[in-house]
């Protein structure tokens, strides 16, 4: 059993998922969800986002996740970056296209808040914060998706 309760068992599927991830910084540090392993330690962060739905652009994927996880309406700005993830978590293989971008939240949301516990659709409770990467990366925290922090440090 998960010594954290956010931590849950979770599988990637046996098919490629396309998804749309939301970059929002905050005095330098991103906002991302804490990724555990099955044992409950914390393995990674990622941004938040999801999967893109059949005849929904990335931009409105971003968006309705955003809505739908933090019920805050964001602004995408900017063109995506776009990484294909082939990844290994807990024995499974994963493959994902990703489409990540800038969004901005409206003035004052979160502010004062430096984590947001919100719910996946599938229930399970998440945590958010702002996390420095340069301390990630000294402490030995992944950022995924695979890629995704050499590519914000080339921009």
């Amino acid at each position: 059993m998960p010594s954290d309760p956010l931590a849950t068992p979770w599988r990637p599927q046996p098919r490629i998922k396309v998804k749309a991830l939301g970059l929002h910084w905050r005095e330098g540090r991103l906002l991302a969800a804490e990724v555990y392993d099955d044992a409950g330690h914390l393995k990674g962060v990622r941004p938040l986002g999801g999967t893109i739905e059949f005849g929904e652009t990335w931009q409105q994927a971003l968006k309705r996740e955003f809505l739908e996880e933090l019920q805050v309406e964001v602004m995408v700005s900017g063109a995506p970056l776009v990484l294909e993830n082939l990844y290994l978590h807990e024995g499974a293989t994963g493959h994902e296209i990703i489409f990540a971008a800038a969004v901005e939240f409206p003035d004052g949301a979160f502010e004062n808040l430096d984590e947001i516990l919100f719910h996946e659709d599938n229930g399970q409770l998440c945590r958010a914060r702002w996390f420095d990467l340069d301390a990630l990366e000294r402490d030995g925290v992944a950022v995924f998706p695979d890629g995704l922090r050499e590519a914000l440090k080339g921009l």
